[in-house]
């Protein structure tokens, strides 16, 4: 085994409890192992199987990745730059509260939760995946659908934790395949067609977490079939750190919009995504405060 390791200093007031929600989804921890302190992630890693820890403590962050097999050379550079966009630390929260702070609805929810970020997964694909997992399905169940597809699909690390599978393993699998672990067939063939193109090439995720342009990366997922608005923007944010993505086809950012505003009737995609336009270039920053409204709901 073999390993690398970092420490990142943090901002004042960082929120660990935020990044480590997020990562806290599944209580089965198959892929994913969270504390109060820190958290950890298996992964795949230059090709090899991996635990990524990242632990919390006098406005730090330690980082160690523990390599079942040979580290890459510069791997340390390409690890931390991994976990500071995992910490949401590449997100511009001070101009966007510099900009945003009076506002009048925005700016209570800012003081209320100031330098909010958004946790982002440890791969794009990961984000990605999620992203198509959870289209049009409650929380609840895109979990139970991506549990199984780690629990068979996923490589295991020495120390217990299971690899999110890799593009090259999803695209091998058949959509039947898929269809058993609670996969629809259009997911299915979605997720089999994203999983092909960044195998091939076609899609260079790796390559553009390092130095994300959100259009690029928006219209060449906009131009695979069966993703939409909705799962680009959200891959935009889970997945790259990029916070301008409109979230107006978010269910709760609607919902959550609604209470704001004090609305009794509905509200629309189309109302919502004029009501985040002035935020940008940080809409998806505005839309996460909207996100953290539920946060006594267990947000």
């Amino acid at each position: 085994m073999n390993m690398l390791s970092g420490v990142i200093d943090l901002p004042k007031g960082f929120r660990s409890g935020d990044i480590l929600a997020y990562h806290r989804r599944d209580a089965q921890e198959i892929s994913e192992r969270v504390s109060a302190a820190g958290l950890e992630k298996g992964l795949v890693w230059a090709g090899r199987p991996a635990r990524l820890a990242i632990a919390f403590a006098d406005g730090h962050a330690a980082f160690r990745l523990d390599i079942d097999g040979a580290a890459s050379p510069g791997g340390l550079h390409a690890l931390e730059r991994t976990a500071r966009r995992m910490l949401g630390l590449t997100q511009d929260t001070t101009g966007f509260e510099a900009a945003h702070r009076g506002h009048p609805l925005l700016g209570p929810l800012i003081a209320r939760r100031p330098d909010l970020r958004v946790a982002v997964a440890a791969t794009p694909f990961d984000a990605l995946a999620w992203a198509i997992t959870g289209q049009q399905i409650s929380v609840g169940a895109a979990l139970s659908i991506r549990r199984r597809l780690i629990a068979a699909t996923g490589e295991p690390h020495s120390g217990g934790l299971r690899c999110h599978p890799t593009p090259e393993r999803v695209a091998a699998l058949a959509a039947e395949e898929l269809r058993g672990f609670g996969f629809s067939l259009s997911k299915a063939n979605t997720l089999l067609r994203l999983s092909a193109a960044v195998a091939a090439g076609d899609l260079p995720l790796d390559a553009w977490a390092a130095a994300p342009d959100a259009e690029e990366i928006g219209a060449a997922l906009r131009a695979l079939p069966g993703i939409g608005p909705w799962t680009v923007n959200y891959a935009l944010l889970r997945g790259f750190g990029c916070v301008d993505g409109s979230l107006h086809g978010d269910v709760a950012v609607r919902r959550n919009l609604r209470r704001l505003l004090r609305r009794d009737d509905k509200i629309s995609e189309k109302e919502t995504e004029t009501w985040l336009a002035p935020f940008s270039p940080w809409r998806a920053l505005a839309a996460a405060h909207l996100w953290a409204m539920q946060a006594d709901d267990g947000y």
